[in-house]
Formats: C-alpha cells, structure tokens, sequence
C-alpha cells in the first residue's frame, strides 16, 4: 500500500513539474521569438532560423529559472491534492505533512542533480551553437567578439572601414600578443599592428612596444614605437560583461576543464559565480519546495489557488531580488562571492526549518 501511496506522490509531482516547464517553455518561445526576428530583419534568412534559434536558447534559460518553476509547480500540485482530499486520504494511511514534504523535496533535489549531470552537457551544447550561428549573422549586422582556443577576437566598424583586433589572452586589464588589422571599406589591407601587450582598461588603448606596418605606394613600411594608442568603443569591462553568460559550459566540463579555462584568461571571479551556482541548484530546488509545502500543507481546507499562486509569484519576485541582490553584492566584493551565491539558499533553509516544525505539528 506505501508504494501505491509513494507512486502516486511521485508520478503526479513529475506530472506537473513538466507540465509548468513545457508551459513557460512555450511562454519563452514566443517572447523571445519576436526578439530573435528582429535580430534577422534584415537578414536573407527564413522564419525557421529565428525560430530554430528561439527553440534552442530557452532550455537554458529554463534552468536558470528552474528553482521557481519547481516552487510554482509544487505549490500548485500541493493544493491539488489538498482540494481533492487525497491529503487527508494520504494521512489516514500514515502520511505525515513531514514524510510528504521529505519525498517532495527530495525528489527535487535529485532532479537537480540529474538536471546538472545529464541536461545541462545539452543545453550547453544548444547554447553553444545558437552563439555561433549569432555570431555568424552578426559578422553582416555589427560589431563581433568572440573568444575560442585561438585567443580572443574583436571586429568593430570604425568610420573608415573595419578593425579586426585579435589577441593571446587577456591578462587583468591587458590584452597579450596583440595583433590588429585596419581593413578600408572595400575590406583592402591599410595597416598591421603589432603589440606585446595592451592596457584596455578604458577605451583609449595604450600599446607597448609596438611595430607598425603600412602599405604605402606598394612599398611595406615599418616602424617600431615604444607606445602607441587606438581609440576603441570596447574597453575591459565591456569585454568582460560580454563573457558574463557561461550558458556554454556544462557543469562537467567546467569541473573538469577549470584550470584550463583559467590559463585561457576566463575571470576566476566568474567562473567560481558560475560553478557554485551549478552546485547550488539542487539545494535551491529542495529549499523551494519546502517552502511550497510550508505554505500549503498547514491546513486541510479547502482554499482558492489562485490566491496562492498570485502569493507565489510575490513570493518568487522577492526572492528572484534578493538573490540578484545577492550576487551584486559579491561581485562588488561587499561580501565574498561564495557565500553571496549561497546566501539565499542559507537563508531559506533558515526560515524554511522554523517552518518544517510548525506543519509538522498539524
């Protein structure tokens, strides 16, 4: 009979878990569909492109938003089970709010881990291709950064023409072993630079020791400077902000290639953020449907779940800016970045235990 009892829980959880997700899956499709045909407007491409592209982006955001999907979809199936009654059928059969709430949550914590271990390596790959075929239609629409195993590379339109800056590595504020192509409009060679290093910290670049080619009458002419200075619309903090998003990493290839990323010039800062906050997704989905059993599970009576949902989604903003907030703050080095991205799952998990004893009680 306790496996009846214990199926019945689970397969109707997964139910509706699913069911929310394909719903805000469709819901992100077609808002980010109108985003992506305006990135091809005036681009030679079919719909399907913007909407192979649409299709393939949202997994990973879903994922991103998962912890309050989980929180919504637990809510939702919590008070199903209470308006129908079959929670006072489950705790006639000695189901207590405690035992329920531990199948639940746990249940979503294992669904974390086999979210990290088996869904994001696919998703990670969707991403990567959605930001290579971006990046293949941007070549005709605007500016282009892109960092690979050949190092960094930047194209910028500049009034004369094109520039296509290509570097090692970047190193802190620097970009090593700089090599720049200052291309006329009818792409045509005007000049090569070459630089050791380069300080981007601003937009106004400063080169060190520098060697300057340039075409003049058919003849190669070289100079050498010990400084020298381009004016660019990227400077370090945009490159950086454009390298925020680690959608293209999975949670395995980031564990395991993350001395290599760090010797490639990726920000430690930024690849720490992004590994615990991999590593703390199943504690956020166990502590968000603990708070979805905290909410429901302390009565038996029949309620209006809309008037929960609307809570839901209150509940959800709350915390969706607090954890934003959260992060801001370890970014800023207010507080270490570590715990700014654990510090919402230590806070609820706070609140979270006073409540467990309270329903528990019920």
């Amino acid at each position: 009979m306790n496996n009846i009892f214990l199926n019945y829980l689970l397969k109707n959880f997964l139910k509706t878990f699913l069911i929310f997700v394909l719903v805000f899956y469709c819901f992100g499709v077609i808002l980010n569909l109108f985003e992506e045909i305006e990135f091809f407007k005036n681009v030679n491409v079919s719909i399907l492109t913007p909407l192979l592209l649409t299709s393939i982006f949202i997994p990973s955001m879903i994922i991103k938003i998962l912890p309050f999907i989980i929180f919504l979809s637990s809510m939702w199936f919590m008070l199903k089970i209470r308006n129908n009654k079959d929670l006072l059928t489950l705790k006639v059969f000695g189901y207590s709010n405690l035992k329920i709430f531990l199948i639940l949550a746990t249940t979503s914590f294992i669904l974390g881990w086999v979210i990290l271990v088996f869904a994001n390596p696919i998703t990670s790959s969707m991403s990567k291709y959605y930001e290579k075929t971006k990046s293949y239609y941007s070549k005709d629409i605007d500016h282009l950064v892109t960092f690979n195993k050949n190092g960094l590379w930047i194209k910028e339109n500049i009034e004369n023409g094109q520039r296509i800056i290509s570097a090692t590595k970047p190193e802190g504020f620097y970009l090593v072993d700089v090599t720049i192509f200052h291309l006329d409009k009818q792409s045509n060679l005007i000049n090569k630079i070459n630089s050791s290093k380069a300080n981007i910290k601003k937009n106004i670049w400063n080169l060190e020791n520098v060697t300057f080619f340039k075409y003049e009458n058919g003849v190669l002419n070289e100079k050498k400077f010990k400084n020298y200075t381009i004016t660019s619309i990227y400077n370090h903090e945009k490159i950086n902000t454009l390298f925020k998003n680690f959608d293209t990493m999975s949670f395995f290839e980031l564990v395991v290639n993350y001395k290599e990323f760090l010797q490639k010039g990726y920000n430690k800062t930024f690849l720490n953020q992004n590994l615990h906050s991999m590593l703390s997704l199943p504690f956020f989905l166990f502590m968000m449907t603990a708070l979805a059993a905290i909410l429901t599970l302390n009565t038996l009576k029949k309620s209006d779940n809309l008037k929960f949902i609307i809570i839901g989604l209150l509940i959800s903003v709350f915390i969706f800016y607090f954890k934003d907030l959260s992060i801001a703050l370890g970014q800023t080095e207010r507080i270490p970045l570590i715990l700014a991205v654990w510090a919402p799952v230590i806070t609820l998990s706070l609140f979270i235990f006073i409540g467990v004893l309270q329903i528990n009680e019920k």
